[in-house]
């Protein structure tokens, strides 16, 4: 039995418009996590450092542990500076398309 569909120009391997934007969603995860439990941990400390001096505990790696460990405690202040970089990626992506629909 044949079918009555026309022959496509893709490959049948090609990705679909789903999947390839579910790959840009976690690539955008991913790199929003990836600043988020690390880069912004530092630049906090860096900043912190210059304007406060030195962190008593320790140095930037002792300030990563308490970071990580408030995580495990879940504590919302921390988990808002991990996931801060991932909503300001949100946040930015929905006005920039809010402006593109206005025109």
């Amino acid at each position: 039995m044949e079918s009555t569909a026309a022959p496509s120009d893709l490959p049948e391997d090609a990705p679909s418009p789903i999947r390839r934007r579910l790959r840009r969603e976690l690539l955008i995860l991913a790199g929003a996590c990836l600043a988020g439990f690390l880069i912004v941990p530092l630049l906090i400390w860096t900043v912190g450092h210059s304007a406060l001096g030195p962190y008593n505990p320790g140095g930037a790696g002792r300030l990563l542990a308490d970071f990580m460990s408030g995580l495990a405690h879940g504590s919302p202040i921390f988990w808002a500076v991990a996931l801060g970089p991932y909503a300001l990626a949100l946040l930015v992506r929905f006005l920039y398309s809010q402006a593109r629909g206005r025109r």
